[in-house]
């Protein structure tokens, strides 16, 4: 009897064993010492070789630059920076111009077609503005948020235009995807923080980034009670069950110096990594290079390949030289990445 306890006794203990052994082995392969974690991303990327310095060194206990959990933040722009935006232009502006244009259930108004058909006529992206906004959340005034959900995840469902094999929700480019999947591993909490809507932003990024939806910080549209009328919300008492709808407004467009207030209201903790594609992520990137209490780092993607993508040389290298400026790591989408979209997709312009 005393024989047959201490046999499963020792048995017990070599499965503990074995399985400290293994959980070990996954997270090194998984975290600060697995660079192999960043297989889509090329030997020589700058980026690859300082992130995976930055994580080990302050991922480890005693370490001078060690970070704790909570505070290891890290915040990254969508279109250009996760998901495409040359070709033809902005998933929000795509849906809006299909919402207008070509969405047989919709009676846009006589402004609305104006606008929309010269987007498209033209292929020039308006400058930001609060009529470009309001113009664009108007198209969907009187949807509920359900209605307006399942909207957005039908248009995701359709081909991404100018591309072989590829849907628009599977337009994510999968080196970035991967580093989001790398920091995670190393317990940092990443989040979203983008011009597109938040709820557009939320079903886009569900089945590719598999972050919680409060980790997804975009613009905001106005939503009010499909009873409330002009009760202002203060005013308002939410009868049970009753459907909340869009008001075909926009309350904040979440980019320049806007990203750096939502951050500071919805996270409340100061980044230390920064990720963008665009000046209208400069302040956000300079917001975690100012952190005063720990190590930081921030990149911006350059729009630079030709032939997987619809690059723009042109403004990649501006923004190469404002990297320099401003100490931002340059990201090559042609020399630093092995694949984009994923191998079997190709342009067919």
């Amino acid at each position: 009897m005393r024989k047959s306890k201490l046999f499963i006794l020792i048995t017990t203990a070599i499965l503990v064993c074995a399985l400290a052994t293994s959980c070990a082995t996954t997270k090194a392969s998984s975290g600060a010492s697995g660079i192999e974690s960043l297989s889509l991303w090329t030997d020589e990327a700058p980026l690859k070789k300082a992130i995976t310095e930055y994580v080990e060194t302050t991922t480890k206990e005693g370490s001078a630059d060690f970070i704790p959990v909570e505070h290891r933040i890290a915040v990254f722009d969508l279109d250009g920076t996760l998901f495409c935006e040359t070709h033809p232009t902005y998933f929000d502006l795509q849906m809006f111009l299909y919402r207008v244009l070509d969405d047989p259930t919709n009676t846009p108004t006589k402004t609305q077609l104006e606008y929309a058909k010269e987007i498209r006529e033209t292929g020039k992206i308006p400058p930001l503005s609060k009529a470009y906004e309001k113009m664009n959340a108007s198209a969907y005034e009187g949807m509920t948020l359900k209605e307006f959900d399942d909207f957005v995840r039908s248009f995701m469902e359709t081909d991404q235009p100018g591309y072989a094999n590829l849907k628009r929700k599977d337009a994510f480019y999968k080196p970035m995807v991967q580093l989001i999947s790398y920091l995670t591993a190393n317990d940092f909490t990443v989040y979203v923080s983008s011009g597109t809507d938040r709820f557009i932003l939320r079903p886009l990024t569900e089945g590719t980034l598999h972050l919680p939806m409060h980790q997804i910080i975009g613009s905001d549209s106005l939503v009010v009670a499909a009873g409330q009328g002009d009760n202002d919300g203060i005013d308002y008492l939410l009868p049970q069950g009753e459907d909340l709808k869009l008001a075909g407004d926009n309350i904040i467009k979440n980019l320049q110096l806007n990203k750096v207030t939502t951050i500071i209201k919805e996270i409340g903790v100061q980044p230390v990594l920064a990720f963008g594609n665009s000046m209208t992520d400069a302040s956000m990137m300079n917001y975690a290079l100012s952190n005063p209490n720990y190590k930081s780092l921030a990149a911006m993607v350059l729009c630079d390949d030709v032939e997987r993508e619809y690059g723009k040389p042109e403004r990649a290298a501006s923004d190469a030289e404002k990297c320099n400026q401003y100490g931002w790591i340059p990201v090559s989408m042609k020399n630093d990445w092995k694949t984009i979209y994923g191998e079997d997709v190709s342009k067919t312009e």
